[in-house]
């Protein structure tokens, strides 16, 4: 049945109330002081926005209102409530374009983009983008999807590894984090995926720039 505006609109102003009900100060002003800054923040807590979400099915025009809100609570609940099936390649890298924060990648990457049929090549294409918060979702995503199954051939695993690599020694804090994160997870795989890695670092940690170093001493201790 296809919701009628009153409807959705009612049903946007139930979630609001529940959130204001749910809210709490001093999380989210321990979240601005983490950096962690949005227009609207209600600081409710993770378990209790799964819990409202819980209250409804996926649905799509929900899930796509709730996005537009400029709310974190509200954009947690988005990726949470968008069906994958409706869930189209442009409107996918409509959101990746409007995330700003680190919170909602994460969280975003966890409740729907690693579940796309097309999480794959999207993923490899948001890696390759000079938009930070683009490349962390791609990496975010890559390090989904490895932990699930992620076969790749190796033409695919050259790509990773030289995007990764160059986006640690260059990127910024998140990038890095999130590129060292995808690393990992794939040298988590098996032995040969280690070798590689370790043979592509080998070298660094004689390196003159620091950034170098840092990710000769990172891999080698996902080995050890």
């Amino acid at each position: 049945m296809i919701d009628t505006k009153e409807q959705l609109h009612q049903r946007l102003k139930d979630i609001k109330t529940q959130l204001r009900l749910s809210m709490n100060g001093a999380v989210s002003q321990s979240m601005r002081e983490k950096g962690l800054v949005y227009k609207l923040n209600f600081g409710v807590e993770l378990p209790r926005i799964k819990g409202i979400a819980a209250g409804y099915e996926k649905d799509h025009s929900l899930a796509q209102s709730l996005w537009k809100e400029d709310i974190r609570e509200c954009k947690i609940l988005a990726g949470l409530l968008q069906p994958v099936e409706s869930f189209l390649p442009e409107i996918a890298d409509i959101w990746v374009e409007d995330i700003r924060n680190i919170e909602i990648a994460e969280l975003t990457c966890m409740n729907l983009f690693q579940h796309l049929p097309y999480a794959p090549a999207k993923s490899f294409h948001w890696i390759a983008s000079e938009d930070e918060y683009t490349q962390v979702c791609g990496f975010l995503t890559i390090a989904r999807l490895l932990m699930k199954k992620g076969d790749m051939n190796e033409r695919v695993e050259n790509e990773f590894l030289d995007q990764a690599i160059t986006a640690f020694l260059s990127g910024s804090y998140h990038v890095r984090n999130a590129a060292m994160t995808a690393i990992r997870r794939f040298m988590q795989q098996n032995e040969e995926n280690s070798f590689q890695v370790c043979r592509r670092v080998e070298g660094m940690d004689n390196s003159s720039s620091d950034v170098e170093q840092l990710l000769y001493n990172l891999v080698k201790e996902e080995v050890c």
